[in-house]
């Protein structure tokens, strides 16, 4: 065999892989001019199938380094006083080019091609460099900041000094991930609001009976005692104390999503527009109240009072934030939200939404902060200046309305609510309620009362008795169908609680229909239980009054349905 057609065992020191390349060269080049068979080369028919083999592998090593799919870069370490501080690039793939960027990098340093690097992202080349000194290979992923990007990493030492780097890009898994776990994270916020919610109705229930009680109760004794008096005076505290603590079960409800309300068609610019005097009231003179709006804003279905109350307690938290001269901003526009928010947004649906605005330059909140905002009682005001329940019932008054709610703050640089509220497609009706006329309107019909609570049929009772109606009362509905079919008169109002036991309150109007025809209805509760409202939205018709209620409320609203159509 001729020396000249195979790698010797001896060949001098210092041969690399540039001589090899040559040798393989030369060998082509004579296969090429080598005719059809092994015969032809002029030396031993053994030494084909080795030469061939040989470059069929070449070959075929060519055909992966170019095609494989994951990024290929083959590096050889350089540095100063033996530290690797930078690295050649000696071969890279067409995929390696694609998947970074990085075009016409091979004979040029990494300093050259990415200036910034080493300083960008130390920890790379530390993890290079100690894999090309013989270290382990390593895989691990990474986002690396002077390309933008997440990629996974494989790192190898093929021969001292030199590393080859395999990478993949997943910045696309990373972000699902990280959607995921956002989602995951809203998922379980609003279990935990709907948990405290259901809690927060429960205690309200009971809290507004004992309520009832004692507001009926001082009303009546204030009846009977000499204004400016003692007796007067402190009957007149305890009233206040129990509308405090009214305002407070309200605010729980209203957080609960079972606040019962009854929705109008409206221009959220009207409600705003005739709010803007008591807002200015509430913030005070050194804060700048400004109100803008789109033109042509659509309507929305919604309860007046309700924005009255989201208004008022953002706009009180603005004004709490600022410290000195400010400004608050209250902004409308229309909105429409589509699936692409949606998908960062567990809680958002694709739609057509109304968007009400509220700015502040105030000091603006911490991460932490703003994850707590909406829980009940959560507040960062001294003790005594907050009850916590504010932001609580604007996320439980949003929520009932089917919109949504978000927060974006900084600290130094304020805050902004962006409230959706879903367009109603329909005709506009009256923008805000009208008020009730005159207080203890006084009457002769006769009621049947029918409340399971002992101490609320009394003062109720005392009550309407005192206004000049004849009151039948019964605590417990089959006692009230029993009155009802012994007495031989018209019976003209039901007066009842929703929820009692044996029969709810809906229930018991229907039988009464039966036996008396012409009979009107109001119904009163803590809360209604989906009785006669879903999800707190009182059903068409309905007449109703929320426990507790003063004996002016009372009278006003027994006196307004009896002289309904």
């Amino acid at each position: 065999m001729k020396k000249d057609m195979m790698f010797s065992d001896n060949e001098p020191e210092g041969t690399g892989a540039g001589d090899a390349a040559v040798r393989r060269g030369e060998c082509a080049a004579r296969v090429a001019d080598a005719g059809s068979g092994p015969g032809d080369l002029g030396g031993d028919a053994g030494s084909w199938p080795a030469e061939q083999a040989l470059l069929e592998s070449e070959g075929l090593y060519r055909s992966l380094f170019q095609n494989l799919s994951s990024g290929f870069a083959h590096c050889r370490m350089v540095g100063e006083g033996g530290q690797p501080g930078d690295f050649v690039f000696l071969a890279v793939n067409a995929a390696f080019e694609a998947l970074t960027g990085l075009g016409e990098v091979v004979g040029k340093r990494a300093s050259e091609v990415i200036p910034g690097a080493r300083e960008a992202d130390p920890h790379l080349l530390e993890i290079f460099g100690r894999v090309a000194a013989g270290g382990e290979p390593e895989r691990f992923e990474k986002f690396v900041e002077v390309l933008r990007a997440w990629y996974a990493i494989s790192v190898y030492s093929p021969a001292p000094g030199h590393f080859v780097v395999l990478l993949e890009v997943i910045t696309r898994r990373k972000q699902a991930e990280v959607d995921r776990v956002k989602l995951e994270e809203q998922l379980r916020h609003a279990q935990k609001m709907e948990s405290v919610g259901r809690l927060a109705g429960g205690v309200a229930h009971d809290f507004n009976n004992m309520l009832s009680v004692i507001i009926g109760h001082a009303n009546l004794a204030m009846l009977s005692l000499e204004p400016g008096q003692s007796p007067h005076v402190n009957m007149e505290e305890i009233l206040k104390a129990a509308e405090r603590s009214a305002d407070l079960t309200r605010q729980l409800l209203a957080f609960a999503r079972k606040q019962t309300i009854a929705p109008k068609v409206l221009m959220l610019s009207e409600v705003v527009a005739g709010i803007l005097k008591m807002l200015k009231r509430l913030i005070g003179e050194q804060i700048a109240l400004i109100w803008r709006h789109e033109e042509d804003l659509w309507p929305v279905l919604v309860d007046p009072s309700q924005i009255d109350q989201v208004l008022a307690n953002l706009c009180v938290n603005a004004s709490d934030s600022i410290a000195g001269p400010g400004k608050i901003s209250i902004e409308t526009r229309n909105c429409l939200v589509d699936e692409g928010y949606c998908a960062c947004n567990a809680e958002f649906a694709p739609g057509e939404y109304l968007c009400l605005s509220v700015s502040d330059t105030g000091c603006g909140m911490s991460a932490e902060t703003k994850a707590r905002i909406f829980e009940p009682f959560f507040t960062t005001k001294d003790l005594g200046a907050g009850t916590g329940l504010g932001l609580a019932t604007v996320y439980g008054i949003i929520k009932q309305n089917g919109g949504f709610i978000t927060v974006y703050s900084e600290p130094g640089l304020g805050t902004t609510f962006n409230i959706y509220l879903p367009r109603y497609l329909g005709q506009v009706e009256q923008a805000r309620p009208e008020g009730v006329p005159g207080l203890y309107p006084r009457g002769h019909e006769t009621i049947l009362l029918v409340e399971d609570e002992s101490a609320i049929l009394d003062v109720v009772m005392a009550i309407l008795t005192r206004q000049g109606y004849t009151v039948l009362q019964a605590d417990n509905p089959g006692d009230a169908i029993r009155l009802a079919e012994e007495h031989a008169e018209e019976i003209h109002l039901l007066v009842t609680d929703v929820v009692m036991p044996e029969m709810n309150g809906l229930d018991l109007a229907i039988n009464l229909q039966f036996l008396y025809p012409h009979i009107k209805h109001l119904f009163m509760s803590g809360y209604t239980a989906d009785i006669i409202a879903h999800n707190g939205v009182l059903d068409r018709g309905l007449q109703f009054i929320h426990k507790p209620f003063s004996m002016p409320d009372l009278a006003a609203k027994v006196r307004e349905v009896l002289d309904s159509d």
